[in-house]
């Protein structure tokens, strides 16, 4: 999903000869290969937007999967980098990298400040191990490696696997579904009370080529929409958008996560960027874009 944004932003910025390996193609766990490729193409500059994502119940099942291949990917795709000479890069991280307790909106220097949360705990590590890596390249080497650290995303390309994905097309998927059968209820996990913001995958790109022309970007920012709603006022908006016109109820036996997520997006805003999608108008996109997958048999549930 943010790989696919990021080329087609980059195209419409005129970039040409854009390098887009698919894990078929490379395999970023494996270090040989990784910096043999880099080493190979020398591009001008790179965005490190690969990694084994998914939702509470993803994370909660294979930590182990999780830590591991995220670690490998970043550190492989860092300093295969370096060692090719490549000019620029920046690390795509997660606004899983705060505490889970940490003060809201979340402030970039809220990291590390206590305890993460433990059901995304794994993720966190390895993306915060990557930002590390850029942030401490960048002091001892001179080279121009930094990150940002989106919100919860969501647009064309997500995955909709029904057990593995994130929220939004989990709920996209299960709405739609419920339409189709003329089901009269959908449950959806937890209380409905934790609080998320969501960013358009468009504008994520959008804000990365924003920083990529930055002459002396932060060594981390927080890219975020600004606002949150709880889990329930998003279960409504996605029946909304989906046409789903029954009943809403909650299974609290079910984890909740982190209570809130909103990060500060102070940074970024004084750098003069801010999104342009709102939560409505994205999720229709989302939809209208999963039908079309849907009917072309490319949805991604992987």
């Amino acid at each position: 999903m943010v790989g696919s944004a990021l080329v087609r932003a980059a195209k419409q910025r005129g970039y040409s000869d854009i390098l887009t390996p698919g894990s078929k193609e490379l395999d970023l766990i494996n270090q040989a290969e990784t910096h043999a490729y880099l080493a190979e193409k020398k591009p001008d500059e790179v965005i490190v937007a690969a990694a084994k994502v998914g939702g509470i119940h993803a994370n909660s099942t294979y930590p182990a999967d999780f830590i591991y291949k995220n670690l490998m990917i970043a550190a492989n795709a860092i300093e295969g980098a370096y060692q090719a000479g490549v000019s620029r890069l920046l690390f795509l991280g997660s606004s899983c990298i705060y505490p889970k307790l940490a003060p809201q909106p979340m402030p970039e220097d809220c990291l590390l400040t206590s305890e993460l949360e433990p059901t995304n705990e794994a993720y966190a590590v390895a993306k915060i191990a990557g930002l590390k890596l850029c942030q401490h390249y960048r002091s001892q080497f001179g080279v121009m490696f930094h990150s940002a650290m989106p919100t919860n995303l969501y647009g064309p390309g997500d995955n909709y696997h029904p057990e593995n994905s994130h929220v939004i097309p989990a709920m996209i998927r299960r709405f739609h579904e419920a339409k189709q059968s003329a089901a009269e209820t959908v449950t959806i996990w937890g209380t409905g009370t934790p609080k998320r913001e969501f960013l358009y995958v468009e504008d994520l790109a959008d804000a990365c080529f924003h920083l990529m022309a930055l002459e002396n970007p932060p060594d981390w920012v927080n890219v975020g929409f600004g606002d949150d709603v709880t889990i329930m006022e998003l279960a409504q908006a996605v029946a909304h958008a989906v046409g789903f016109h029954g009943e809403i109820n909650t299974d609290p036996s079910k984890p909740d996560g982190t209570p809130r997520k909103l990060m500060d997006n102070a940074i970024l805003r004084s750098l003069d960027w801010k999104p342009k999608t709102s939560l409505e108008q994205g999720l229709a996109l989302a939809y209208q874009c999963f039908l079309a997958d849907e009917q072309s048999g490319s949805l991604r549930a992987t």
